[in-house]
């Protein structure tokens, strides 16, 4: 196989570390620890160790059929790669006998912080559990290998991170893998997870399964590609027991949650042809350089900053601080890294201060770089709704429709759990048209229309495609530039309410009930005049030439309507 070509392992590394680095927080580039099973025979036991001791005297957990053995025909090296091998046989060990014989591997070697890569093909028949895991090496189980040196702490107190799990989601089709973080705030039936539809079947093709953990965060990757990351805002013992070291766990679990085992059953294999695992291990002394920081795309409620900075480690870690909110991260050096901060208040005058290391501690010289932006006025609408124009929806969906300037951004979001590969195009109603919106972060996507006129009626909805079908929201109408939130409050249009236009001056507004307030806004979506007492006389003499929106509000009604200043 490819593993005795050197060259071409170099190769496959380059392009594995520069395709990775738009798709992790950090990359680790030095190979630290691995197993090619370029010789044939029983597995290398100064890399594995198996574990074969019922935890509970009787069986495993989860009411798993198959003892674990160290016999060969359960787990050997055969042509290059590793066969983890689930077997029909009667088996009886430790005074138990059971029906099913498996292998589980725990590695020698634990680490804190970096990739990890394994290569396999993965039985997807019914009734096996393949898994590629990994336990903290302080974990009390017993019969693990750490076990007897350091098992200090109970699961799930000691942290489990499942790179790949196939079989034991009935629910979703076959070829599904999901990756899962175990950690006292959520086990067992974890809602730290995500998951993904291979591009080929699991069985018959190798695919790569990776992991790579940061301090910051811990994302799971199919063939090179991101499909979940864990990072919750809060890390504590609860949420966040991912800062010692783990092993890694390699195992064919039989029956249980993966559900029944058809009576023809006799065998089912993985292959796994490598395991990989990169840290970084240079010492660094040198300090970021280069660094950058600048604001990007203002809106009502966020602001974007792009940060850059070079470092010779290959990462760098920011670290944002705005009013009393602190938030650190880590990018890769050389990439621009934009980052949005979101739920600001419009109209708001906000101050950053931003800071750029290294992963060792090194400081930017001329740390911190301060930045000054104010969040423009907000003009937009928002709502919630499980009305589908084609399928269904089981929870829901919200949408946002904002302006700004005079494009309008369309945002969608999928509430519903239980679609998998997840993706989103824009309908506009009339004249029909599609287009992909664009992933955000989980089932959330959006899209920005340009130079749009402000004042008029657009209408879109949004189909989400997933594995098995489809659901379409309804057509969602929006007035561009219009401020309002959807299936809150709903206002009626004044239908009394007139002025002369082209006006210069003054703005006379001509109408049968009573004006609350009149605002005016310029065609960057700023806000240029509020009239809470005159408003049917809105002087309007220092305002420049040129198209402006009015918005006009009595009670729970209110109006927009496009005014020319001459």
């Amino acid at each position: 196989m490819k593993k005795n070509k050197l060259y071409q392992f170099f190769l496959i590394f380059l392009l594995t570390v520069q395709y990775g680095y738009s798709q992790v927080d950090v990359v680790y580039s030095n190979l630290v620890w691995s197993d090619e099973f370029n010789t044939n025979g029983p597995v290398d036991s100064t890399n594995w160790f198996q574990q074969t001791q019922l935890p509970n005297g009787v069986s495993w957990n989860n009411g798993e059929v198959q003892h674990y053995t160290n016999l060969l025909s359960n787990s050997y090296v055969d042509s290059g790669s590793l066969k983890i091998v689930a077997i029909k046989q009667n088996y009886t060990d430790q005074g138990v006998t059971k029906e099913y014989t498996s292998a589980r591997l725990n590695s020698k070697f634990a680490f804190k912080y970096g990739r990890v890569d394994v290569r396999a093909k993965v039985p997807v028949l019914d009734g096996t559990w393949p898994a590629i895991w990994m336990l903290g090496k302080n974990i009390n189980e017993t019969g693990a290998y750490f076990a007897s040196n350091y098992g200090t702490t109970s699961w799930p107190a000691c942290g489990e991170i499942d790179i790949m799990e196939h079989g034991i989601f009935q629910s979703q089709p076959v070829n599904y893998i999901q990756g899962t973080l175990h950690t006292p705030s959520s086990f067992g039936n974890s809602i730290n997870n995500g998951g993904i539809i291979a591009s080929t079947d699991l069985q018959n093709n190798y695919h790569v399964y990776s992991m790579n953990w940061s301090p910051f965060q811990i994302s799971f990757l199919l063939d090179d590609v991101v499909y979940y990351t864990y990072n919750p805002t809060i890390k504590d013992t609860s949420t966040w027991p991912f800062n010692e070291d783990q092993f890694l766990l390699l195992n064919v679990a039989m029956g249980g949650v993966a559900g029944n085992i058809p009576s023809n059953f006799t065998q089912a294999s993985m292959d796994i042809d490598y395991v990989r695992v990169y840290q970084n291990t240079l010492v660094d002394t040198q300090a970021p350089t280069n660094f950058t920081a600048t604001v990007g795309t203002v809106t009502g409620s966020t602001i974007e900053l792009l940060l850059n900075s070079n470092d010779n480690s290959g990462n760098v870690v920011y670290t944002i601080n705005y009013g009393s909110n602190s938030v650190s991260f880590a990018n890769p050096a050389g990439i621009q890294k934009s980052v949005i901060i979101p739920n600001l208040t419009a109209n708001t005058l906000y101050t950053f201060t931003v800071s750029a290391t290294d992963l060792s501690g090194n400081a930017y010289v001329n740390n911190p770089i301060i930045l000054n932006a104010t969040t423009a006025s907000t003009l937009s609408c928002s709502g919630t709704d499980t009305q589908a124009t084609q399928g269904s929806f089981s929870i829901g969906y919200n949408y946002t429709f904002e302006t700004i300037g005079s494009d309008v951004k369309i945002t969608f979001e999928m509430l519903d759990t239980d679609k998998v590969g997840v993706v989103a195009y824009l309908w506009r109603q009339s004249p029909f048209s599609e287009t992909q919106m664009s992933n955000v972060t989980g089932n959330i996507f959006t899209k920005t229309i340009t130079s749009q006129t402000l004042g008029s009626t657009i209408s879109y909805g949004v189909k989400f495609a997933y594995s098995g079908g489809l659901s379409v929201t309804k057509y969602v109408s929006y007035v561009v530039g219009s401020n309002c939130t959807f299936g809150t409050v709903k206002p009626t249009e004044l239908s009394s309410f007139t002025f002369q236009n082209p006006a210069n001056e003054y703005l006379h507004i001509y109408s049968d009930i009573k004006i609350d307030k009149v605002e005016i806004y310029n065609t960057l979506g700023v806000l240029v005049k509020v009239e809470t007492e005159n408003t049917k006389e809105v002087a309007i003499n220092n305002l420049s030439k040129g198209i402006y929106l009015v918005t006009v509000y009595s009670d729970s009604q209110k109006s927009v309507k496009k005014l020319i200043v001459e």
